[in-house]
């Protein structure tokens, strides 16, 4: 059976699914996204994901075409539709199509926004292999551009990223700026020394993860010492352990960065306890 899509008020088969060229979230990347994670049938964090996604619309003046009621509405009925247990669902929103490219803004009175969401079945996601053995990095320049705490749809350097991480036969890259880890290609990143959790402090350099905040709230609940603050990749290398954060990893351990084991070169167990207290407590919360 074909997966069922919607597009700007329609649920359709993915086949018959259609967007303008006109539209400049395929022109100018004019547009912002949510991927949020489903187990046993229920979304995780919603509520974190619609906010952050008003937030990136506001930041970048974009009008929403549903209430968040509404496009809670709409992932149950995609959920529903294509009978999905476990996986994701992606959200697009961009500023439309005024029938023609152009660099400046249509009214958004005159030109509304389009959207689109679409699920992926991910069956036994939170059971990923990688989590019992951990994932290496390598480290990589970072040239996006400097609003990166808006989650947009301008995602070429990471998928650039992820293609020098397979090139260098690793799971992922580590963004570098000034010397700095800012974050993951599609991730935040974390060390620990000594028990702390260290992770770069929010700012526009990377995106305010909606698992990010969440996984500090359990750790510092569970007692865990947390230091919001940059890192340098040497800090990194010479770490206990290392991790990263996503709506698609949950919580999953790094062993190696660039050639360096950390540790033991096993999953730490600052890290492995995270992942279970994440997945057990948004078990919990999912909706």
């Amino acid at each position: 059976m074909s997966r069922i899509v919607y597009v700007n008020g329609s649920y359709l088969p993915e086949e018959d699914a259609k967007i303008s060229i006109f539209d400049r979230g395929f022109l100018m990347a004019d547009g912002v996204y949510e991927v949020t994670s489903v187990l046993d049938g229920k979304l995780l964090d919603f509520g974190g994901h619609a906010a952050r996604l008003e937030r990136s619309l506001a930041e970048l003046d974009m009008a929403c075409p549903v209430t968040m009621d509404e496009l809670l509405a709409i992932h149950r009925e995609l959920l529903e539709k294509n009978a999905i247990i476990d996986g994701m669902v992606y959200l697009q929103i961009t500023r439309g199509s005024a029938g023609d490219r152009d660099f400046a803004f249509p009214d958004p009175a005159v030109v509304p926004s389009s959207i689109v969401l679409f699920t992926q079945a991910k069956p036994g996601l939170a059971d990923n292999p990688a989590a019992k053995t951990g994932i290496r990095v390598i480290t990589v320049p970072d040239i996006r551009w400097g609003r990166r705490d808006i989650k947009t749809v301008q995602l070429l350097y990471p998928s650039m990223g992820k293609m020098m991480a397979k090139k260098a036969g690793v799971d992922d890259a580590w963004m570098v700026e000034d010397g700095f880890v800012t974050e993951g290609t599609s991730n935040n990143a974390y060390i620990v020394k000594g028990n702390k959790i260290i992770t770069r402090q929010l700012g526009t350099e990377i995106l305010h993860g909606i698992t990010r905040a969440a996984v500090l709230r359990f750790a510092r609940e569970a007692q865990m010492e947390v230091e919001e603050r940059s890192f340098t990749v040497d800090e990194a290398k010479t770490a206990d352990e290392a991790f990263i954060t996503s709506a698609s990893a949950f919580v999953m351990p790094v062993v190696e960065i660039d050639g360096a084991a950390l540790g033991n070169g096993a999953p730490g167990k600052v890290a492995v306890r995270l992942r279970e207290i994440y997945l057990d407590e948004s078990r919990k919360s999912a909706i």
